[in-house]
């Protein structure tokens, strides 16, 4: 038994897939059966690549477009938690296309405050590791404004806390919907500074 990570009893299964091809063009993502899974990300995924230029979410560390190593391949959701979102908004449903999600899970409680450096495993290997949440932003709000006219401005505040997470590639594979996402978490515990 490894003294790093433990093996939780939480299977996440897949239920969404998707890739956006195109950001510049638009946020929403396009819905796929399976993807391909590389070091860089998702195949055809305009979030991927091994590096990426540092954004305002990095700001207090590095001077915006510094080249930087790429922890936000992957957008992570928990099907329950877009069902809290989608009641929250007071819309029927939540489509996670529509805020560029890549992959959709069910089963795995409290997904969006996963512990940094969380696995997620897939039975052929395929690991993803968690970065941080995901917190809700207005852009997203803008895609859903595409999509349900006047809920748009619902996304963000109805969001906060269940935005999900951000994740890269450890092991490439190929994930499909339907597939099993086995959740391991670092074995530590919670940071307390001075003791406290």
């Amino acid at each position: 038994m490894s003294d790093y990570y433990e093996k939780t009893p939480y299977v996440g299964r897949i239920t969404f897939l998707g890739a956006v091809t195109d950001r510049e063009d638009k946020l929403a993502s396009d819905e796929r059966e399976q993807v391909a899974v590389t070091f860089s990300g998702i195949e055809g995924e305009s979030h991927g690549g091994l590096t990426r230029p540092a954004c305002s979410r990095v700001a207090i560390l590095h001077p915006r477009d510094t080249e930087i190593r790429n922890v936000r391949q992957i957008s992570i959701l928990s099907e329950e938690e877009l069902a809290r979102i989608a009641r929250a908004m007071e819309i029927e449903r939540l489509d996670p296309a529509w805020i560029g999600t890549s992959i959709v899970v069910e089963g795995i409680p409290d997904l969006t405050f996963l512990p940094t450096g969380s696995r997620l495993q897939a039975g052929d290997g395929t690991t993803l590791v968690v970065e941080m949440v995901n917190h809700p932003c207005a852009l997203a709000g803008r895609s859903v404004e595409d999509f349900a006219p006047g809920f748009g401005p619902r996304f963000k505040p109805a969001a906060e806390d269940l935005r999900g997470i951000t994740a890269w590639v450890e092991r490439e594979g190929r994930l499909a919907i339907g597939d099993e996402l086995r959740l391991f978490v670092p074995a530590q515990r919670a940071w307390r500074p001075e003791g406290a």
